[in-house]
């Protein structure tokens, strides 16, 4: 529902549970808990007493791993990264299941890399803030929907993970 709203725009919880094929009553509990916890809020310049509008807060998530003190915390957190990484995996098997109909200025422009390099923790903390510094540039110097968005623009989804070799830093690991 998070990224409906952000990359459709804002939107009701019945046209949602519409879209989304679930019971109106669950989708507004899911986006009250959202909104609970800041990823969305009201759209005040659309709702009305009957019908309540919601709008992304956020125009992407960019989770920083601070350690949190807080077990409950490091649950939450933990929740939400594997539902966004599931996500963001659906989303880039559909895109993989598509790119052979795709026109061919749009097929040139996918990419799909992977590098292993040994990095110190500050050299992979500044690594990463450099490549998200390039990402923010581009957010940024781009319209915000598609109302404003130039002839010929689309959506272009980057997602960018970055971690240390799995299974080796942990007691037990390769």
């Amino acid at each position: 529902m998070l990224e409906m709203l952000r990359l459709d725009g804002p939107a009701t919880s019945t046209s949602l549970a519409a879209r989304l094929g679930m019971n109106t009553g669950t989708v507004s509990y899911h986006l009250r808990q959202l909104a609970l916890h800041g990823f969305i809020e009201d759209d005040r310049e659309r709702g009305t007493r009957r019908d309540r509008w919601w709008r992304a807060a956020h125009e992407f998530t960019r989770v920083r791993h601070e350690d949190p003190s807080d077990l409950q915390d490091q649950h939450v957190r933990q929740a939400f990264l594997h539902a966004a990484v599931l996500e963001g995996m659906a989303q880039l098997q559909d895109s993989l299941l598509e790119r052979s109909e795709l026109p061919r200025e749009w097929a040139s422009v996918t990419e799909d890399s992977d590098w292993t390099i040994w990095l110190t923790p500050q050299e992979a903390r500044g690594l990463m803030e450099r490549v998200n510094d390039v990402i923010r540039e581009a957010v940024d110097a781009t319209p915000r929907d598609r109302d404003h968005a130039r002839e010929g623009t689309e959506q272009y989804s980057i997602q960018l993970h970055g971690f240390p070799r799995p299974g080796r830093l942990i007691s037990g690991g390769a």
